[in-house]
C-alpha cells in the first residue's frame, strides 16, 4: 500500500514571501504550472498503476492535480477517482495568514515553531500536533481503502508542506519537534510505503532536477544580514515550506538550487 505524496508546485503566494494558508484563489504561478505539468512525465511507468488521486480542497492543490488526471482520464479502461480530503488542506495558521515572512520572524511563536512545533498553536488557528494528527489519520484511511486487498495498491495525495512534513515524521517513527530537519519543496514527491508492521520511507522531497542546498554564506555577510530588519535566521525552516525562491528559502541553507549539469 503505497502512496506518493506530491506537494502543490510553486505558488504566486510564495513567490511574494507571505503565508497564504488557506486563503482562496491562490494558485501557482507560471513555474507553478510548468511543475505541474512536468508532473506527468515524472511519475513515468507508475501511471497505469495508480489507483486515486487525493488533494487538498485549496486551488493550488486541484491545479498542480489536474494535468496528472487528465492523463488518467486518457486511460478509458480505468476509472480513477479524484477525492477531496479536507484533512489534507493546509494548516489553518489564524492570524498569521496572510501576512509576510519577513514580519513573522519577529512572533515569539516563530521560535516554537522552529525549536518545539508540537507545543506551536496558531493564534485563531490550530496547532501542528493536531495537524499532524488529522493528515496521518486521513492518509492511513485513504491507504486502506485504495491499497488494495493484497496491498499493493498506489495512490496519490497532494498537499502542502508542512503537512507532508509532518506526515514523512509520523512514517519515519520521528518526533514532531524534529520534522523542521524535513525539507519538502513545491512540485516535490515523496513515498510511503505502509506495510503491516510499519512504515517504509522510499522517497523523500524528490524532484525533476536534482536540487542541493546552498553553500551558506560567509560570516560577514550572514551577521549583516541578521541585523536587518525581518531576517529569516539561516537556520530557520519557513513556515509553510519550502517556497521554492532562491534565496528566500531557510533550513540546513536550503534554498535550493539545481545541481549544474556536464
Amino acid at each position: 500500500m503505497t502512496v506518493i505524496l506530491v506537494r502543490h508546485g510553486r505558488s504566486t503566494a510564495n513567490t511574494s514571501g507571505v503565508l497564504a494558508g488557506r486563503t482562496p484563489g491562490v494558485g501557482l504561478d507560471d513555474t507553478g504550472r510548468e511543475q505541474a505539468r512536468a508532473l506527468v512525465d515524472r511519475l513515468g511507468g507508475c501511471i497505469g498503476n495508480i489507483a486515486a488521486v487525493a488533494r487538498s480542497p485549496l486551488e493550488r492543490c486541484a491545479q498542480t492535480m489536474t494535468p496528472l488526471l487528465a492523463a488518467l482520464q486518457a486511460d478509458r479502461d480505468r476509472d480513477v477517482p479524484e477525492v477531496v480530503v479536507h484533512d489534507l488542506a493546509e494548516v489553518d495558521y489564524g492570524s498569521w495568514t496572510n501576512r509576510p515572512l519577513k514580519e513573522l520572524v519577529s512572533e515569539p511563536l516563530w521560535k516554537t515553531v522552529q525549536q518545539q512545533p508540537s507545543a506551536a498553536v496558531f493564534p485563531e488557528g490550530e496547532g501542528l500536533a493536531a495537524v499532524q494528527s488529522r493528515a496521518v489519520a486521513a492518509v492511513r484511511e485513504l491507504d486502506r481503502r485504495y491499497g488494495g486487498e493484497d496491498g499493493s495498491g498506489l495512490w496519490v495525495a497532494c498537499s502542502h508542506g508542512d503537512v507532508i512534513k509532518a506526515i514523512i515524521a509520523d512514517a519515519m517513527g520521528t518526533h514532531l519537534d524534529a520534522f523542521q530537519r524535513i525539507v519538502v519543496e513545491p512540485a516535490s514527491i515523496s513515498v510511503i510505503r505502509y506495510g503491516s508492521t510499519r512504515p517504509y520511507v522510499h522517497t523523500v522531497n524528490s524532484t525533476a532536477v536534482l536540487s542541493v542546498p546552498v553553500p551558506p554564506k560567509p560570516a560577514a555577510e550572514s551577521a549583516a544580514d541578521s541585523r536587518s530588519a525581518g531576517a529569516v535566521a539561516e537556520e530557520d525552516a519557513v513556515v509553510g515550506g519550502a517556497t521554492g525562491v532562491d534565496g528566500h528559502d531557510r533550513g540546513a541553507h536550503a534554498a535550493a538550487a539545481p545541481l549544474a549539469r556536464g
